[in-house]
Parts: structure tokens; C-alpha cells; sequence
């Protein structure tokens, strides 16, 4: 089976933090698609990065990581904000929820 890092665009940094997610080949992030890959990474802890989404979703394509422009990278943005949204963890209580509204809980930055 095939490391991770033999994909485009991911390399050792990559492969331990997927490790850490229980992805450990190549066959097995194909497999599990980007979106889903992504939001396995951001629920054993890794920080939201839109760069390092879209050269995984570009990676998985065998493209290099800058080959995403305008509309395409526009739509990857979408995705990726979605996968953020779903990954963070609704407010446990009313109170918590009015902190948050007004700012006084500090806000995940999704990139």
C-alpha cells in the first residue's frame, strides 16, 4: 500500500496528521474522498487551513496545488467552509450561545 505522501502536493507533515486522523494510505484517503478526509483532520484537532484543503483536493486530482483559480477555488471555498461549519460544535447552553453572538467566546478562524 501506498504512503500518503506519494500523493501530489502532501507530504511527511501531512501523512502524520492523517496518521493521527487513522488514515494511513494512499488507497484509504482515495477512498474516503477529500471532503470527507478533511473533516476527519479537524476532529482529532487540526486548525483549519483553506490552503491545505484545496492542495489535498488537488493533490487527490494528481494537479499541483496552484492549478485552483476563480470559479473552481471559489467553489472549493464553499466546501471547505461547509466542512468547517459541520466539524465545530454547537453551542452547549443559551448562555454560551449569547457569548458567542456577541464575541465574548473566541471564534474559530477557519483558515
Amino acid at each position: 500500500m501506498s504512503a500518503i505522501s506519494t500523493i501530489r502536493n502532501l507530504g511527511p507533515a501531512t501523512e502524520a496528521a492523517f496518521a493521527r486522523a487513522g488514515v494511513t494510505t494512499a488507497r484509504e484517503l482515495h477512498a474516503l474522498g477529500p471532503d470527507a478526509a478533511y473533516a476527519k483532520l479537524l476532529e482529532v484537532g487540526e486548525r483549519p487551513h483553506f490552503i491545505a484543503y484545496y492542495a489535498l483536493v488537488m493533490g487527490l486530482q494528481g494537479r499541483p496545488w496552484n492549478d485552483c483559480r476563480g470559479a473552481e477555488k471559489d467553489a472549493l471555498r464553499t466546501r471547505f467552509d461547509a466542512i468547517c461549519a459541520a466539524a465545530r460544535p454547537a453551542p452547549q447552553s443559551e448562555l454560551e450561545r449569547m457569548l458567542d453572538m456577541i464575541g465574548v467566546v473566541p471564534k474559530r478562524d477557519p483558515m
